[in-house]
């Protein structure tokens, strides 16, 4: 189940599985006979002229960048979970393992590399899950086992929707709301207010002499205060939204066996956010779907085939094992859920596993605690799970041996450095092979142009890695938005290129171009700091629809400005190649 702001992992299982079945109907067989090298490369050959592969290898290079620093900052992640060094040293020594893999080979070397991390990642993957389900069911077969809890689940939810310490602490959330949107409704005083009273505060700590460490936390937190109104409105703005979320019944989560949050026959408060939740739902699927089928490091991998025929196989088997990993998904988000509820919920604060101090030093948008209600107990309520850390802390989180915990890990390393692999070859191939050299027969020698594709290659990931050290946002948007503009920008357009002859390559152009453009405005408009820096008022929404989905409008947009162009310009349509 997802929430209000947050559609669930089902999304995600059905987006991603759906798309490869695209990917093998419609796309990497048609793709795999025409014996290309890269994406951009179809767009050259079927349209023709320079324009349709600049915009799709730029387009390439931005969906593939988005993707790359997510699996860098995963890196980043558990590298410096395992090795205890800072965020940022775990990143460069997750990027040296990253960059040790891609430049060592080629297209057919990284789909064997990747060939042999899935091995690493599957089992990573189904080991602890299936260890949780015999601990828990007396079954390790957790995919068909974890039905059991479902009814021990709803239990605990009704239980701690009623709980009179989960009350308080909602109470508490409330409390806070209203003390934000007050302060919001007396800015700009109510900013120098408090300003006012932490240099009072430290006044007094220094004048009745207490110890340095307090006297230096009490200005930290005076330093911390917003700067100006503007900062204050925005800080307070949302920090009031996060209090309101976390002041609904199981801190904003529809209970387990609800597919969306709210209610269609509750109030029309309830209904509306139905509505919205089943939306987001949809349109985040679609993207999903449609992403996995325009994504240009998955499509390169069909190239690597000997034939059409292993190319249509290969998907049929990229189906098969992605379904073994997929299927269990469920049941880890069930085992999980319970393991939460039923054992780390209502434990004493000094009694709390080592582990969620750890992870929270790492990182406080992963894992956070705090006694609300002031009972020194951990309530439902006072818990921030965020979804980066599921399944690196189930082994933890499930009492499981240390050496899952590091299979784990190593999993989770497994499955970033093989996407990231195929991410940066893609990149690179697109500035060297289809920016650079295209065209340039005379200058495009195989030493030259495998020395500039591993340089750009390096470039890029360098950069990538200090996006990821600025924490961007977490790893799911960045993934998602990926999926989103890589629809957007190839797949209308792709799709109609191959079974319909009709299609101009200035209506290409065109479908791509409003594809990417209108999806990535539609993201950046609505980012926080760009509404802040433009003075926009209000969400900026359409159709409620969330920024990570805003495929679903550069698709449609992207069709249909390709079929009305190819319309209009009929008479200069390029013959199918």
């Amino acid at each position: 189940s997802g929430s209000g702001t947050h559609p669930g992992g089902l999304v995600y299982v059905l987006g991603w599985t759906g798309g490869f079945c695209l990917v093998a109907l419609f796309v990497a067989p048609y793709l795999r006979q025409l014996n290309l090298y890269t994406l951009p490369e179809y767009f050259d050959h079927r349209f023709g002229g320079r324009w349709p592969r600049i915009i799709a290898a730029w387009s390439a290079v931005l969906c593939s960048f988005i993707y790359v620093v997510a699996q860098i900052y995963g890196v980043g992640l558990i590298t410096s979970r395992l090795t205890g060094v800072q965020f940022e040293i775990g990143i460069l020594l997750g990027l040296g393992g990253v960059l040790v893999c891609s430049f060592l080979g080629g297209m057919r070397a990284v789909t064997w590399t990747q060939v042999t991390q899935y091995v690493v990642v599957i089992l990573a993957f189904l080991i602890p899950v299936s260890w949780l389900a015999y601990k828990q069911l007396g079954n390790p077969v957790a995919a068909v086992a974890y039905g059991q809890q479902l009814p021990k689940i709803s239990e605990l939810e009704l239980h701690l929707m009623k709980a009179p310490q989960e009350q308080q602490v909602i109470k508490e959330y409330l409390r806070r709301a209203h003390d934000y949107e007050y302060k919001l409704a007396q800015l700009p005083a109510s900013l120098e207010q408090e300003k006012k009273a932490h240099r009072e505060a430290i006044q007094n700590l220094m004048a009745a002499r207490a110890e340095e460490s307090v006297i230096v936390a009490a200005r930290r937190q005076l330093a911390a205060l917003p700067r100006d109104e503007v900062a204050a409105r925005e800080r307070w703005t949302q920090a009031r939204q996060e209090n309101l979320a976390r002041a609904q019944p199981l801190a904003g989560m529809p209970p387990h066996t609800q597919p969306f949050a709210g209610d269609p026959q509750g109030t029309s408060e309830e209904q509306d956010m139905f509505e919205v939740s089943r939306r987001n739902f949809l349109a985040l699927m679609f993207c999903l779907m449609i992403g996995t089928a325009g994504l240009p490091h998955l499509l390169t991998r069909f190239y690597t085939t000997r034939t059409v025929a292993e190319a249509r196989n290969s998907v049929t088997w990229s189906l098969f094992f992605i379904a073994l990993l997929y299927l269990s998904a469920p049941a880890l988000a069930v085992l999980v859920k319970y393991e939460v509820m039923s054992q780390l919920v209502g434990m004493r604060f000094d009694a709390l596993p080592v582990w969620i101090a750890q992870w929270a030093k790492l990182d406080p948008a992963l894992i956070s605690v705090s006694d609300i209600n002031g009972d020194h107990i951990l309530q439902f309520a006072e818990l921030q799970l965020g979804p980066d850390i599921v399944m690196l802390a189930t082994p933890e989180l499930g009492g499981l041996p240390y050496v899952v915990s590091g299979l784990v890990a190593a999993g989770g390393l497994a499955a970033a450095l093989s996407t990231a692999d195929g991410l940066l070859l893609t990149i690179g191939n697109a500035l060297a092979h289809d920016l650079f050299y295209w065209k340039n027969t005379d200058r495009a020698g195989t030493v030259r142009r495998v020395m500039l594709s591993k340089f750009a290659l390096l470039l890029v990931a360098l950069i990538a890695a200090y996006v990821a050290a600025q924490r961007p946002a977490d790893i799911l948007f960045l993934v998602s938005a990926s999926f989103s503009l890589a629809g957007s920008a190839f797949v209308p357009v792709m799709i109609l290129g191959i079974f319909w002859t009709g299609v101009t390559r200035i209506a290409a152009v065109a479908g791509m171009l409003t594809g990417v453009m209108l999806t990535l405005y539609y993201m950046v408009i609505n980012m926080p700091v760009v509404r802040r820096l433009l003075s926009l008022e209000g969400s900026g929404l359409w159709f409620e629809i969330d920024p990570v989905s805003a495929g679903v409008f550069g698709v449609g947009a992207g069709l249909l400005m390709t079929i009305v162009l190819s319309w209009l310009t009929r008479g200069s349509a390029v013959p199918a190649r």
